[in-house]
């Protein structure tokens, strides 16, 4: 009666290490996904002037690339982190606002 169980253990944890590469590769895809687009809000924020960001009516440039630098300087400095970390989760929320709301309003105002 033991016997069986203790196949069926070994057999499960034959298949956990597959399952733990895949959650390992997926999380560093993530990571390196959050990296880019915190590098790419960061970088852009830095671009517009003040006036910009003024007449947009968001939030003022020093107040944006303070948020943007600090994620970005956390994501680099915490990679070891899960992406799923407060720090991580705050920060790529910032970058994903700035690059879907605060950007494309800044865009409008210099097209014809």
């Amino acid at each position: 009666m033991l016997v069986p169980a203790l196949l069926a253990v070994a057999v499960y944890a034959g298949d956990v290490s597959g399952i733990l590469a895949f959650q390992s590769s997926v999380l560093l895809l993530v990571l390196l996904v959050a990296l880019v687009l915190k590098t790419y809000a960061f970088v852009n924020s830095l671009l517009w002037s003040a006036q910009h960001y003024e007449a947009a009516g968001k939030l003022s440039k020093p107040a944006w690339v303070a948020i943007l630098g600090i994620g970005l300087a956390a994501q680099i400095l915490l990679i070891q982190a899960s992406p799923l970390n407060l720090i991580h989760l705050a920060a790529s929320i910032a970058a994903i606002v700035y690059v879907v709301d605060v950007r494309p309003a800044m865009a409008s105002l210099t097209r014809r």
